[in-house]
């Protein structure tokens, strides 16, 4: 029986693929009970069924399979009873994936899902809000009051790096195409036959345009499916990426032991007075969600104290994240502590185990740093092995590449002489060497200058310089955008305009926002409307 107020039921398939709490939240922000699927019967007795996915083709099929779930999921399907997936949900309704070779989909949908062809767009993956654009006249539920008059969404979420393409086997269901990179790179973004729907972007990750979404297949009794696109389509608008404004947080315990967000000068959180406080900005679930309702598109946690020796299920920032979650209808990421760990009472965990316990908590995304610049620095030296026992690698092979961000505080090395620098130890690469511009050269007239990678919060200085870490971090699995946290805007600056094939999202720590930056300059659109907490803090 739904709960008093509840609009009624809906059911959740999870099965273990990535961050379902967000899900979860975004049916219960709509007014529903969710009710959770524990056996294949269940699937079959669902009135409406929410089948998410997030991490890679072939491990989410195996979980399919281990649980029992294949056959009843294809009957369910088959009798064209409500369905709606989401992500990777919808990737394995097709019938396979160049992600995982040999591993048959659900083949609901005709056709192959394929990678982005790294030559043809900005970077993979796909990451970040763009549109979609409808390709069938007529009305769908998912998309009631949600297109313009030229048929076009406002911006969604997507993180992906595989795809599936319009084709004549498909073009009964494909629903909507989103564009990237040139024009041969347009994807399905979503489609829908009957009662059945799935989305490539994330509608519960999607701020207020995603929840109405999720909103209209929630309400409604009766589905409409518009009749099939006609090929081949008329030359249209292509949707852009917008860019993305991303509030990061530094999370750490005060000398009461409560959770504050602090800000650093020269890494030091500590106020200048005689108390030495540590500097409070606010608290973290109530800063986050104003922030959110300001109009930031992705909110990340930097734990900077890491709680070293924390019991995993004690791990302050758990409730964070799964406060923030039931809010904040955007990207969620976590960083610091991210390791392998024994606890005071002797428990051994794994990284994994760790970043596991982060998705559940509500994390779309965990951020690495000073253990992957260590991680990176052993890549090198070993000639590019991949061993696959990394914590980049287990990480991002159970959850996906887009899953593990990569954090790096780089630190200005400068040089008088390019031809004079000396080679780093090991088989670590040369450093790009950047000119510096008129007014901005070193404390002693030099030029030129690189950027080094630093552990232990800055205070350890490495020679393995901030694009040797991107390129051994993407090789190995993490996502290939790599937030650089720091207080000195020029080295952001440089080094975006120096690493075409290396494109960053910079993330400026503490209180402030910064754009994602790529190599094309991207309709900047807004996600949605700000709506302001009433109860948000006036703490900036």
């Amino acid at each position: 029986m739904p709960a008093a107020g509840s609009k009624g039921s809906v059911t959740l398939l999870d099965y273990g693929a990535g961050n379902v709490r967000s899900v979860r939240n975004a049916i219960v922000r709509c007014g529903y009970d969710v009710i959770d699927v524990s056996s294949p019967e269940d699937v079959l007795a669902a009135e409406k069924l929410i089948f998410p996915g997030v991490g890679s083709f072939g491990y989410c099929m195996q979980r399919l399979r281990d649980s029992g779930f294949i056959e009843p999921l294809k009957q369910y399907i088959a009798e064209d009873r409500p369905l709606l997936g989401v992500c990777l949900g919808m990737q394995l309704l097709f019938e396979e994936s160049e992600e995982s070779p040999g591993v048959a989909g659900l083949g609901v949908i005709p056709g192959k899902v394929t990678r982005f062809d790294d030559a043809l767009v900005e970077s993979v993956p796909h990451m970040g809000w763009n549109g979609a654009r409808t390709i069938r006249p007529g009305a769908s539920t998912l998309l009631d009051g949600m297109v313009d008059e030229r048929g076009y969404t406002d911006k969604v979420y997507f993180v992906h790096s595989y795809r599936a393409m319009l084709d004549e086997a498909n073009a009964d269901w494909v629903l909507t195409q989103t564009d990237y990179g040139d024009g041969s790179q347009s994807f399905v973004s979503s489609v829908q036959k009957g009662n059945v729907i799935a989305t490539q972007f994330h509608p519960e990750k999607s701020g207020e345009v995603g929840l109405s979404m999720l909103a209209n297949f929630l309400n409604s009794d009766t589905i409409v499916s518009p009749p099939p696109a006609v090929l081949p389509l008329p030359t249209v608008d292509r949707t852009v990426l917008a860019r993305r404004v991303i509030a990061c947080l530094d999370v750490r315990s005060n000398d009461a032991g409560d959770l504050v967000v602090t800000k650093g000068d020269q890494y030091d959180v500590r106020e200048k007075d005689d108390d030495r406080g540590v500097r409070n900005l606010g608290k973290p679930v109530e800063l986050a969600g104003r922030y959110y309702g300001e109009g930031a598109d992705e909110i990340t946690f930097l734990n900077i104290t890491a709680f070293r020796d924390t019991p995993l299920d004690d791990m302050p920032l758990q409730e964070v994240l799964q406060k923030s979650s039931e809010q904040i209808f955007v990207p969620l990421c976590i960083g610091g502590g991210i390791r392998d760990y024994t606890d005071s009472e002797g428990v051994e965990y794994s990284a994994l185990d760790v970043a596991s316990s982060y998705f559940r908590s509500g994390a779309d995304k965990i951020s690495l740093g000073s253990d992957a610049v260590l991680i990176a620095e052993e890549w090198w030296n070993s000639g590019g092995e991949t061993p696959g026992t990394t914590p980049i690698e287990r990480i991002s092979f159970m959850y996906g590449c887009q899953a593990v961000v990569i954090s790096c505080d780089p630190k200005r090395q400068y040089v008088a002489d390019p031809a004079a620098l000396e080679p780093p130890p090991g088989k670590l690469p040369a450093p790009t060497v950047l000119k510096m511009a008129a007014g901005d050269e070193g404390p002693e007239g030099e030029g030129y200058a690189w950027y080094a990678c630093t552990t232990q919060g800055g205070r350890e200085t490495r020679q393995l310089d901030a694009i040797g870490l991107a390129v051994a971090c993407e090789a190995l699995g993490a996502v290939r955008r790599t937030p650089i946290s720091t207080p000195d805007q020029n080295v952001q600056l440089d080094l975006a305009a120096k690493t075409d094939a290396y494109p960053f999202a910079l993330l400026r720590r503490g209180r402030f926002f910064s754009t994602a930056l790529t190599r094309t300059a991207p309709t900047p659109v807004r996600r949605h409307t700000p709506k302001v907490p009433a109860n948000a803090s006036s703490q900036v």
